[in-house]
């Protein structure tokens, strides 16, 4: 079979062949813990499903424009102006199908082949592969001090002549590290300085721990004239809950929304009418249920942490935000992926490879679930690896015997 260059070079998402796992596993009855998965376990809020079953119940589901219908336009704008402080108008503002769209449909029309677009490491798995798909080159910067914080020089000495573009994904996935406010404002100035486009991906950023407060890029940019270069993107599926709705936006200067608008109008039209419209339900309601998620994902953090820190042989460094920790187990196995197939194998716990971060030897776990399935995964996790554990461990009623070294 002939395949091109590009459909050779890309991967599977991990984390969505993780997910369907976890699925299979437990739809034959398998005690499986997905401590891998990336969506909060509440439900989404009343208001949006509300404001989509109003629309559904009308039986007018119809094309959309590509740029998303104008009420989530509006309903992006006041979310820019509330969280933001900075003021847009609707040729600003691209709705998509995702968070994930969002920044592909960005990075099509700004990357040429063999361009560079540099993003902080660890990074989301799918950096890299988008990257490619433009026919570009992915390049991770690594924290000179090891940690999972870089510094501006640590960005400076990874930019060259073909760079194009920064990514900063900040609370990070996987790490769960919420980045100094000065290097924000650092990479903001550098960015304009070095006339590079800057994506600010903020899927995560009022899922924050420990009284922090957002940081907002806005703030930094001496440009914000329509020559300016920032891209942020944003969208309802962590926050609101919604990761199935699909719904994400980008704003950024009109002429770049525009070419991204035509990209996305032959890639798949316009995003459906009615999960739109479940967004501008989530965006418009009652904004308790994202604090109400937040406690209890910083609430599930500090168990997580807690069972970890006493667990001999691994680093862990505490999340400030997201739902995510990235746990260095090299200590026990340096190949992430070897390590993450013996859990599930033998305790049936899903961890995600760090190797697709970017680090192996670790693995990110993930605390979106619920307290029981955070305090038993980790329980079955140190069963798994600790040689000084009982032989034997009882999952409800199923005895398993260690059978390895």
């Amino acid at each position: 079979m002939s395949l091109s260059h590009i459909a050779r070079s890309i991967g599977e998402s991990v984390t969505l062949k993780l997910n369907e796992t976890a699925a299979m596993l437990r739809e034959k009855g398998d005690p499986v813990i997905h401590l891998g998965g990336g969506e909060p376990k509440s439900k989404a809020p009343l208001e949006a499903l509300v404001t989509a079953a109003g629309k559904l119940n009308s039986g007018e589901i119809r094309y959309t424009p590509a740029d998303g219908i104008p009420a989530l336009k509006r309903a992006i704008i006041r979310y820019t102006e509330e969280h933001y402080q900075h003021s847009v108008e609707p040729e600003h503002v691209m709705a998509s199908g995702g968070a994930k769209q969002a920044i592909m449909v960005a990075l099509q029309a700004i990357l040429d082949p063999q361009e560079e677009v540099i993003f902080p490491a660890p990074y989301w798995v799918s950096y890299p592969e988008m990257a490619r798909l433009c026919g570009a080159v992915p390049v991770p910067v690594y924290a000179e001090d090891g940690s999972f914080c870089p510094r501006i020089q640590d960005v400076e000495q990874r930019v060259g002549s073909y760079t194009k573009a920064v990514i900063i994904n900040s609370p990070n996935n996987p790490s769960g590290a919420v980045y100094p406010e000065q290097f924000i404002a650092d990479i903001v100035s550098f960015c304009e300085r070095r006339d590079l486009y800057l994506i600010m991906n903020d899927i995560y950023h009022r899922l924050i721990f420990d009284g922090r407060h957002p940081i907002n890029p806005y703030e930094y940019a001496i440009d914000k004239s329509e020559n300016s270069k920032l891209i942020v993107v944003n969208g309802v599926s962590k926050q609101y809950a919604m990761t199935g709705f699909r719904i994400g936006w980008a704003v950024a200067n009109k002429k770049l929304i525009e070419v991204m608008t035509n990209i996305q109008s032959h890639q798949t039209s316009g995003p459906s009418a009615l999960l739109q419209w479940a967004a501008v339900g989530a965006l418009e309601g009652i904004q308790s249920g994202v604090d109400s998620l937040r406690v209890t994902l910083e609430n599930n953090r500090n168990v997580l942490f807690d069972r970890m820190a006493s667990f001999e042989g691994i680093k862990v460094t505490k999340p400030g935000g997201t739902f995510y920790c990235f746990a260095d187990f090299s200590n026990y196995d340096r190949d992430s992926t070897r390590l993450a197939h013996f859990l599930l194998e033998k305790v049936q716990v899903v961890t995600v490879p760090g190797i697709d971060f970017g680090m192996d030897g670790h693995l990110r776990i993930s605390y979106c679930g619920s307290v029981k399935d955070v305090t038993a995964g980790i329980e079955r996790i140190k069963w798994a690896l600790d040689p000084n554990a009982p032989n034997e461990l009882y999952i409800g009623e199923r005895k398993l015997v260690r059978d390895w070294a």
